[in-house]
């Protein structure tokens, strides 16, 4: 069955204005005021200005416009916990849920304020929820966290299936049914949408960097996202695919599978680390995950929390949960990138771990092996020795790169070299093929060398580990910069690194690095 409603389409064609079509909005002098996001981390004026049933762009994969699903779909209970989030964004989650979800699938909205104080959330909001049938409104007598208050809409929903989503989303044409149909085939799948992007400041739509990817983790448990290795690239890029750890904000699971893993771990406070402990316990308990190429969700990733985590929260808690209930001899990786949080205090775990002994869950290693061994390439728990480390000094100028302990964006110096003393002259050529500033991987920076082009300086830009302008190699004391093959020149004029056209008899080119593996680099140079 094609679930798509047609005139609903049509509708969105005929649409006019800020914003429509996911265009950006062209910001006036009061938007552009930082004022605008005080209260939310995004620019509310200009959401403000944008109608709440705004049409959207399909990005999707053109085999989803033809595909079909099972016509007999579990119905959904669409969660959406909030707190102090902003009227517009609000109210257009709300509608773009109802307006782009086939009646007989959306049993209802519940809507969890988690202690909200501002006024337009309150008795306003009460008021303007009179309209809406579907949703009902779940208040929370004190401030539990995301966590607890997905946990509260998730025991006050009715629906076979709960889909989670945050409270400054749009949904976009056909969502749902992609996210239903491999719950229906298999109970014991959660599916999560593609996240795509509404830009913070004119709330333009586009997709992530890379769009569809797997969710990934290094061993201080940051989230990552790493391309679908060859050997699990499917035939049809619209089908659904394997993702070891979801990204935790936007997903579905059968109602009562969910009951039946724990549901969230209780002890988790707030938030963090709640997407790692559901995704481990998933495939390690049985499940699966899967993420939906054809289900695109538009979210707004805050400039900064535009609000302050209750007194005594420490989210450092949660990731010790998880790492002493799930993550079995591997969690000694993670105490070492993180040796603080060896000695907190995790509370009673005895609920979980004889949760995991109930369930008869595989090992950490085999979720590891089996299910995410892309992590283990992309972030080894044992990271190699670098192919160079130590000063970079430059034949030409006899001078130093120095990255002078800048941030991102700002573009590197030559300096005079200083062996002694405070400097920011040390930098590594890293199993990734990058450059980064300092003397090991224990302590280097996550800002790398990133070429921008002919003529242009070398900039330090945040470390991805996907190579592309990052991706350097050390030949001949040469460092050419693989994606464009141009070397880093010495610029005497303004002691900076710029990329030009590689000429063996300039001695501007010229790199002496402290100390090199010659073993490594080979094998770098061979690639």
């Amino acid at each position: 069955k094609d679930w798509l409603d047609p005139a609903a389409v049509q509708q969105d064609r005929k649409r006019n204005g800020p914003g429509e079509f996911g265009v950006a909005v062209h910001l006036t002098n009061a938007e552009r005021d930082r004022k605008a996001y005080s209260d939310n981390g995004f620019n509310i004026l200009v959401s403000n200005r944008i109608s709440l049933n705004r049409s959207l762009p399909d990005i999707r994969h053109k085999n989803c416009a033809v595909r079909k699903y099972l016509s007999h779909l579990p119905d959904a209970s669409v969660i959406i916990p909030f707190h102090n989030e902003g009227w517009s964004t609000l109210l257009r989650t709300i509608h773009s849920v109802i307006n782009r979800s086939p009646k007989i699938l959306l049993r209802e909205i519940i809507l969890v304020d988690d202690c909200s104080v501002m006024e337009h959330l309150k008795a306003p909001l009460d008021k303007e929820l009179t309209k809406y049938s579907q949703v009902r409104l779940v208040r929370l007598a004190k401030r539990e966290g995301l966590i607890r208050a997905r946990l509260a809409g998730v025991h006050e929903a009715t629906g076979n299936t709960i889909v989670i989503l945050d409270s400054h989303v749009e949904v976009t044409n056909n969502w749902l049914p992609p996210l239903l149909e491999p719950i229906a085939l298999d109970r014991k799948v959660i599916t999560c949408p593609m996240i795509d992007i509404i830009d913070k400041d004119d709330f333009h739509y586009l997709t992530q960097p890379g769009d569809a990817m797997r969710g990934a983790f290094d061993w201080e448990l940051y989230y990552k996202r790493i391309p679908i290795p060859p050997e699990k690239l499917l035939a049809d890029p619209s089908d659904p695919f394997e993702d070891p750890v979801m990204a935790g904000g936007l997903f579905a699971v059968d109602r009562l599978f969910f009951k039946e893993i724990g549901e969230y771990d209780d002890g988790l406070e707030i938030w963090g680390g709640e997407q790692y402990e559901l995704s481990f316990k998933t495939w390690m308990c049985g499940g699966k995950i899967l993420d939906a190429p054809c289900s695109r969700v538009g979210h707004i990733y805050r400039e900064f929390m535009p609000y302050s985590l209750p007194r005594g929260t420490n989210i450092n808690k949660n990731f010790k949960r998880v790492a002493e209930v799930w993550m079995d001899e591997y969690k000694e990786y993670f105490y070492k990138k993180r040796p603080h949080v060896r000695s907190i205090d995790p509370g009673d775990l005895s609920k979980q771990k004889a949760l995991r002994e109930r369930l008869q869950c595989k090992s950490f290693d085999w979720f590891m092996k089996e299910v995410a061994p892309d992590i283990l390439k992309h972030y080894p728990p044992v990271v190699p020795h670098p192919a160079a480390w130590g000063m970079l000094s430059n034949e030409g100028s006899k001078k130093c790169l120095d990255a002078k302990f800048q941030s991102e964006g700002a573009a590197l110096s030559l300096m005079p070299c200083k062996e002694e003393g405070n400097n920011d002259q040390n930098f590594i050529l890293t199993w990734k093929e990058d450059i980064r500033p300092g003397t090991k991987m224990e302590n280097a920076r996550k800002v790398c060398l990133d070429g921008q082009g002919r003529s242009k300086p070398v900039v330090l830009w945040q470390c991805h580990g996907q190579y592309g302008n990052q991706l350097w190699k050390y030949k001949g004391n040469k460092l050419i910069h693989a994606v464009t093959n141009l070397c880093a020149t010495a610029d005497l004029d303004t002691n900076k690194v710029m990329l030009s056209t590689c000429d063996a008899s300039n001695p501007n080119q010229i790199w002496n690095w402290t100390n090199q593996d010659l073993e490594k680099l080979a094998k770098f140079n061979q690639k």
